[in-house]
């Protein structure tokens, strides 16, 4: 662990602070014109999700905290837990549904995740930006509806609904956006 100040503080960076771990979601350095210079930094708490608005000045230290990234392969669901395998050692990892969210719902066999861990812990997880899927059901094209931009609703083989353009029908493979559950393109 690295003492930085304040004022070096940027996106993506994990600190300690108030007993807890946060990383940096934004960051904006402000120089009023009386007094000295501060860095207003939006947190986001590591463990439970909540934000905080911060102000750091420069003359302020905080520990920055360093992630180790392994990489798992998605084995299977056993419940209410998903089982990881580390890739190097083979071991076995088990965590909650709702520590993925909602993504959860685009993990596939074998499908490799980074996974954040902090003293052995697992802190985060981040799936690939992109993952290719059959549509199940998608809504018949209206005739006519050239007016505005008329995407319609589609359910997805995990039973995710994402809104596609009309020219995309049931059995089509697609690309969608793990981050925003959105429709990219359709699968080559």
């Amino acid at each position: 662990m690295a003492k930085i100040s304040g004022s070096e503080i940027r996106p993506g960076y994990v600190i300690e602070h108030d007993g807890g771990l946060w990383v940096a979601v934004k960051t904006n350095t402000v120089k009023p014109g009386k007094g000295g210079a501060y860095n207003q930094v939006e947190l986001k708490n590591l463990i439970n999700g909540t934000k905080l608005n911060e102000r750091f000045r420069s003359a302020e230290t905080v520990e920055q905290i360093r992630l180790d990234l392994k990489d798992f392969s998605f084995l299977y669901e056993q419940g209410d837990a998903l089982v990881f395998m580390d890739t190097e050692s083979y071991e076995q990892l088990e965590l909650a549904k709702d520590f993925v969210g909602e993504r959860a719902a685009f993990l596939q066999d074998g499908m490799m995740v980074t996974v954040q861990l902090y003293e052995e812990r697992p802190i985060g997880i981040s799936l690939p930006d992109q993952v290719t899927l059959t549509i199940t059901e998608a809504d018949p094209v209206v005739r006519g509806q050239t007016a505005a931009s008329s995407y319609k609703p589609a359910v997805l083989e995990n039973g995710i609904r994402v809104l596609v353009p009309p020219f995309i029908s049931a059995g089509e493979r697609i690309v969608v956006d793990t981050n925003e559950i959105t429709y990219m393109r359709r699968a080559d």
